[in-house]
C-alpha cells in the first residue's frame, strides 16, 4: 500500500474539503510501551497522518522540546528497529492511517538504504522525512525508496529560492512540508501566519501534491490560522511537550487524544 495510503487520504480529504491534520511524535516517548497506545489515540482524535520520529542524537533542525525526547527515547533503547516493531505494532489494529517517519540520514545509511527501505515497507510505514537530506543529494535515496513504495516528503521554507522550489516540486512525493520559519521546531513565538500565507499559496501553485505547514503551530487557534492557505498543518513540539508529563501509556494515550481534539474540531469548523 505504502505511498497510496498517503494519496488517498489527501484525496479524501480533498473531496470532503477538509484539511489534514499531522501529528508528530517521538517514538519512545513518554516510554516504550506508550508509542503505540498514543498513535491509536491520534487517530481516534482525527488524525489524518501520523509523522514519528526516529530519535537521533543529534537532531539538529529541532529545539529544546524535541531534542530532549529523543535523548529521553535513545536512553531507552529506542532505536531504528523498535521504530520499524512500533509502525508494524500499529498496523495490526490501524490499515488505513498513513505513517510518516521523520529523522535523520545517519540512521539510515547505517542501516543500509535499500535494506532500511524493505523493513520500511514490510512493517508499514509509507513515507520518510529526512530534514539532512538536500534534494541535491537525494536521487540515489529517492530511487531506492520509489522502488520500494516509500514516499520521501521534502521540505520547503520561506528562504527557499524560487528555481529550488520548482526542483522540490517536480521530486516532490506524499505531500510537501513547509516549514513556516526559518528556525528550530517549538518557536511558536516566531509563527506569524499572515506571512506564510502568501507563500503558501504560491507553494500550492507549484506543487503537484498537497502542501502541509508546520513549525510553531501549538494550538487549535494557530492550526486553524495555518490551514487556510495550507493542505494541512503539523503539530509537533506543544504535543511531545504535553505527552512528556504523562506518566504511563494510558495517560499518554488520554493525553494525545485530549491536545488533539480541538485541533481537529478547529480545522474541521473552519
Amino acid at each position: 500500500m505504502s505511498v497510496d495510503r498517503i494519496d488517498a487520504c489527501f484525496a479524501r480529504l480533498r473531496d470532503e474539503r477538509r484539511k489534514a491534520l499531522i501529528p508528530f511524535i517521538t517514538a519512545g516517548d513518554p516510554g516504550l510501551e506508550a508509542t503505540v497506545p498514543v498513535m491509536h489515540a491520534l487517530a481516534a482524535a482525527g488524525a489524518d497522518v501520523i509523522e514519528l520520529g526516529v530519535p537521533f542524537s543529534d537532531p539538529m533542525a529541532d529545539g529544546p522540546t524535541i531534542q530532549r525526547s529523543s535523548e529521553r527515547a535513545l536512553a531507552r533503547g529506542a532505536g531504528l528497529r523498535y521504530v520499524l516493531e512500533t509502525v508494524a505494532a500499529f498496523r495490526k489494529d490501524d490499515a488505513t492511517t498513513p505513517v510518516v517517519l521523520m529523522g535523520y540520514l545517519n540512521p539510515i545509511e547505517i542501516h543500509g538504504t535499500e535494506r532500511f527501505a524493505q523493513s520500511a515497507i514490510a512493517a508499514g510505514v509509507d513515507g520518510i522525512l529526512l530534514v539532512d537530506l538536500p534534494p541535491e543529494e537525494a536521487a540515489e535515496t529517492r530511487e531506492i525508496f520509489t522502488a520500494a513504495g516509500l514516499a520521501l516528503i521534502l521540505l520547503a521554507s520561506p528562504t527557499t529560492a524560487d528555481a529550488r522550489l520548482d526542483a522540490l516540486s517536480a521530486m516532490a512525493q506524499g505531500y510537501l512540508y513547509y516549514v513556516s520559519f526559518a528556525g528550530v521546531t517549538g518557536a511558536s513565538d516566531r509563527l506569524d501566519s499572515s506571512a506564510a500565507s502568501a507563500r503558501l499559496r504560491d507553494l500550492r501553485r507549484r506543487s503537484s501534491v498537497p502542501v502541509v505547514a508546520g513549525f510553531g503551530i501549538k494550538d487549535a487557534a494557530s492550526a486553524a490560522a495555518m490551514a487556510v492557505e495550507a493542505d494541512g498543518v503539523v503539530v509537533g513540539s506543544a504535543l511531545v511537550a504535553a505527552l512528556g508529563e504523562a506518566p504511563d501509556a494510558a495517560a499518554a494515550a488520554a493525553t494525545a487524544q485530549a491536545f488533539l481534539t480541538p485541533l481537529r474540531h478547529a480545522l474541521d469548523a473552519a
